[in-house]
C-alpha cells in the first residue's frame, strides 16, 4: 500500500520534472566540458573536442530513442501507466540531441575545423551525405524525426485524428533501425557500443513482434 501511495505521488508530482533533468543532464555536461575546455581547465572531451561533441550528441540521441522505445514494454511489465505521460517528452528530448548533434557536425567539424563558408559548410555537408553511407543514414533517420517531433503535441493528435497520428508514429521503428545502423557504420572497428545499441533495439522490437502475434491469436480464438 505504502509502496502504490508512493508511486501514485511520483507520478503525479515528481514524473515530469525529473524526466526534464535527468533527459537535459548529459547536454549539461557537455556544456560544462566546454566551459572546462574555453577557460583552460581540464576537461573530457580528449584531443579532438569537435569529434568527441557530435558523437556523444550522437549516442545520447540514440539511446534516449531506445529509452522510448522501452516505455511500452516497462509498462507493460510493470503496470505503471504515469510512465506513459513523459514517452512524448522523452521522444522529444531525442530529436533535439539529434538536431543538436547535426548542428555540431555542421558547424563544429566543416564550419570551424574545416575553416569553411556557410555555404561551404551546406555543400560539404550534402556532399558527405551522398558518399558517406554512414552520413546518408544518419541524415534520413534525422529526417524521420522531425514530423515526429512536430506532431508531438496533444494538439496534432487532435488535428490529425488519434488513427492517422498512429500510423505516422509507427515510423519511430525503421527511424530506430536506420539510427543503429547509422552508429555501426560510423564506428571504426569492431567496437561494442553498436552491438549493445542493436541488441537492445532487436529485444524491443522482438518483444512488440510478440505480442503483437499473441493479441491477434487472442483475438481469432476469441472470433471461433
Amino acid at each position: 500500500m505504502a509502496r502504490n501511495a508512493f508511486l501514485r505521488v511520483v507520478g503525479q508530482h515528481w514524473l515530469k520534472p525529473l524526466t526534464f533533468w535527468l533527459l537535459a543532464l548529459p547536454g549539461l555536461w557537455l556544456l560544462w566540458q566546454w566551459v572546462l575546455l574555453l577557460t583552460g581547465m581540464p576537461h573530457a572531451l580528449g584531443f579532438n573536442p569537435i569529434e568527441t561533441t557530435h558523437r556523444f550528441l550522437g549516442d545520447t540521441a540514440i539511446r534516449i530513442l531506445l529509452i522510448t522505445l522501452a516505455i511500452t514494454p516497462f509498462r507493460d511489465l510493470t503496470r505503471w501507466l504515469p510512465i506513459m505521460k513523459v514517452r512524448r517528452r522523452i521522444g522529444l528530448a531525442a530529436f533535439w540531441y539529434a538536431l543538436a548533434h547535426v548542428l555540431a557536425y555542421l558547424g563544429l567539424d566543416l564550419f570551424i575545423a574545416a575553416g569553411m563558408s556557410v555555404s561551404g559548410a551546406l555543400a560539404g555537408l550534402w556532399e558527405d551525405v551522398a558518399e558517406r553511407i554512414y552520413i546518408t543514414l544518419g541524415m534520413i533517420a534525422f529526417i524521420l524525426l522531425i514530423p515526429l517531433a512536430v506532431t508531438s503535441f496533444n494538439a496534432m493528435i487532435r488535428l490529425m485524428g488519434p488513427r492517422p497520428w498512429q500510423q505516422l508514429h509507427w515510423l519511430v521503428y525503421p527511424l530506430a533501425i536506420i539510427a543503429v545502423l547509422h552508429h555501426g557504420f560510423m564506428a571504426k572497428g569492431n567496437q561494442i557500443m553498436p552491438w549493445v545499441h542493436g541488441g537492445i533495439l532487436a529485444l524491443l522490437l522482438g518483444y512488440r513482434l510478440v505480442r503483437t502475434l499473441r493479441k491477434r491469436s487472442q483475438a481469432k480464438a476469441m472470433a471461433s
